[in-house]
């Protein structure tokens, strides 16, 4: 099992907008496909930072998923061409990570 830390920079003045979007569009359809969202952040001291949290079961897994979301007619036309209206994409930052013993979260 992993995890993929996802770390995103809203455009100026667009993070309260980019959160409703992930809030009441993204992540409910993922989890229409069976992604399994863990959590939904914004930065107290940065104003643009929006972090989400995803977990996997195994690689396999993560890649039936991708299939299923990024591919998609409705991902691809709904909400794809939407994203930029938000986010710099270029500051995207995706990190793997394993949950440690001590870990809460498993």
């Amino acid at each position: 099992m992993f995890f993929e830390l996802r770390q995103y920079r809203s455009l100026p003045g667009q993070r309260e907008k980019w959160v409703n979007f992930m809030e009441g569009e993204i992540i409910p359809f993922q989890t229409s496909k069976g992604m399994e969202i863990i959590g939904s952040f914004v930065g107290q001291e940065e104003e643009d930072l929006y972090v989400w949290i995803r977990r996997f079961k195994s690689e396999e897994e993560r890649e039936r998923l991708y299939e299923a979301v990024y591919q998609s007619d409705h991902w691809k036309d709904k909400i794809a061409p939407r994203i930029p209206e938000f986010l710099d994409r270029e500051k995207v930052v995706v990190t793997r990570i394993e949950a440690t013993s001590k870990s809460d979260i498993q």
